[in-house]
């Protein structure tokens, strides 16, 4: 039952309205197996590891069979954390968003019970909960199970590692007759097959095992990079590396749609690849991919089936896949053809423990790297143009060249050296203030290159804990004024650290930067008697 589109499945419109929504196209092996079986009523046991998409595998049915004008509790998950109790309830409550009337609680250890009997009472109808709070509030009264068609153990096994065997069998026995007992867990102890044999009727085994999957020609390296920044980080390394072909993955349809935007909008030749393209569409797409037209391709783990093109030099992991399999399937298609390919993974926060699980599974070594600053891009796009130079100098007569600088030297005030690095700055893409005199767009590769606008580029992700305020100020580039001008009066009037500027976005009359919010006052205020140039500025708020 694996390809199974969420679809197919036959689920209550605003679910499948929720998962359509998180972009979500198609079932894994374990959903595929289980949401069908969970929803016909059977107990299950489901052998499945993390990283396999087992949440939405009962979470989905639980839904299903959830009476949102019922305000009692419905259905009980127990969790052996309380980190992944929250993370488990975050993702019903996803799968949830369009079922008006429904309620979900975590509650665990640590948070005060006062709150949690509050939120109780007024009517929950699934509970998300570790078992020693559970217990507590069994104790209390507080938490009644009369009502319960469906309790899930989740990590199973984990739980009876931590010593809660004891608390989920008192649970277990606490339970109405009639209800519906799935039970997930990694390995199958046991303590596991006891618990089933006890409090399960007729339970049906599904049994979903990864398979053994190496990749030894890639490098494989991850940054911690938050969502926000990672198109950012992601020019930055296109522009380090250059890759002849890049894939690059998103877990959604409209995060596709999004990356391709912001990727063409900095001049990038971009197209994506996902489910809701027509056959033709996708032809064309991947036409224009292999023929070296779109150097990048975006697409979806679906969408990119059938994908064989030789010439990938780089693979983005720009989501984490859900399903470690994919990890595998998406950086296999570098490194083809006896060729070294180059894998890069963008993670944060607790998804690094999910790619600690991946790496185990492909036993591969995923190194962890900072993320290139952009003296870094710079310091590397000069090393390349000088290597170019090298090459040139010693394989072709620039006997000619020679003469057009000699009369240029001769005729201004230059030396060959102001002429080299003029040269340089034009071949790395850094001459916009000369070569471009209109209003910038984002389409333009000259705009995307400029070292002024990158520079403002790094401030955002060094600024990444502040709130960002957007000012106008009344003078623009006709005025001969660049963005180090703008960022030096600013700095040296109102006294913040140049760093905390945000993007400065120069027209040809007025300009927009972005500034901390608690410093947006104190820049207005400073530049009231300040000049630029020699001419004097009004600076506020920007209208939205």
């Amino acid at each position: 039952m694996e390809n199974l589109r969420f679809t197919e499945l036959n689920l209550d419109s605003r679910i499948l309205r929720a998962v359509e929504d998180m972009g979500f196209e198609e079932a894994s092996p374990i959903q595929a197996q289980a949401i069908p079986t969970i929803m016909e009523g059977a107990d299950i046991i489901g052998q499945a590891q993390t990283g396999t998409g087992k949440t939405a595998a009962f979470g989905i049915p639980l839904l299903q069979k959830v009476d949102s004008k019922d305000r009692n509790l419905q259905s009980i998950v127990l969790c052996p954390t309380r980190e992944l109790a929250i993370q488990v309830a975050e993702e019903v409550r996803n799968l949830a968003k369009f079922m008006h009337g429904v309620k979900v609680l975590p509650i665990y250890g640590g948070q005060d019970i006062s709150t949690q009997i509050r939120s109780l009472k007024s009517g929950v109808q699934i509970v998300i909960g570790t078992p020693g709070r559970v217990m507590d509030h069994m104790r209390r009264r507080t938490l009644k199970f009369d009502h319960v068609k469906m309790i899930v153990l989740d990590e199973a096994d984990e739980m009876l590692n931590m010593g809660f065997r004891e608390d989920i069998e008192t649970i277990l026995a606490d339970m109405p007759v009639e209800r519906q007992t799935i039970l997930f867990s990694a390995t199958m102890p046991d303590a596991i097959r006891d618990i089933a044999r006890n409090y399960q009727k007729d339970s049906k085994t599904i049994k979903v095992i990864k398979k053994e999957l190496t990749v030894p020609t890639i490098e494989q390296y991850y940054y911690e990079v938050r969502t926000k920044n990672r198109s950012e980080v992601l020019c930055r390394l296109l522009d380090i590396y250059s890759p002849k072909l890049s894939l690059v993955f998103c877990n959604t349809k409209r995060g596709v749609d999004e990356l391709v935007s912001t990727l063409s909008g900095r001049g990038y030749f971009a197209e994506g690849l996902h489910g809701d393209m027509k056959q033709q569409q996708r032809d064309r797409t991947m036409k224009k991919f292999r023929d070296g037209k779109t150097n990048i391709l975006v697409a979806t783990d679906v969408a990119a089936r059938g994908i064989d093109v030789d010439d990938v030099e780089a693979v983005f992991n720009y989501d984490l896949p859900q399903d470690d399999e994919y990890y595998v399937h998406r950086i296999g298609r570098t490194g083809r053809a006896g060729r070294t390919g180059r894998a890069f993974t963008f993670v944060f926060g607790r998804e690094v423990y999910k790619l600690k699980d991946i790496q185990k599974h492909c036993k591969a070594k995923i190194v962890n790297q900072p993320i290139p600053s952009l003296h870094d891009v710079t310091d590397l796009m000069a090393t390349k143009a000088l290597d170019q130079v090298s090459e040139i100098i010693e394989s072709v007569d620039l006997t000619k060249m020679i003469d057009i600088i000699e009369a240029r030297i001769n005729d201004e005030d230059y030396t060959a050296l102001d002429v080299a690095a003029a040269l340089l700055k034009i071949s790395m893409g850094e001459s916009r203030e000369i070569v471009k005199d209109s209003a910038p767009t984002r389409d333009s590769r000259d705009y995307r290159d400029s070292r002024d606008y990158r520079d403002s580029r790094d401030s955002n992700v060094t600024n990444e804990k502040h709130g960002m305020t957007r000012l106008f100020i009344n003078v623009g580039k006709k005025q001969r004024i660049k963005p180090g001008d703008i960022l030096g009066a600013i700095a040296g009037e109102s006294g913040i650290e140049g760093h905390l500027v945000g993007s400065i976005d120069m027209y040809d009359s007025y300009t927009f930067v972005d500034v901390p919010k608690e410093y947006a006052q104190d820049v207005i205020d400073a530049m009231k008697k300040a000049s630029i140039k020699g001419k004097s500025v009004h600076v506020e708020r920007a209208k939205h």
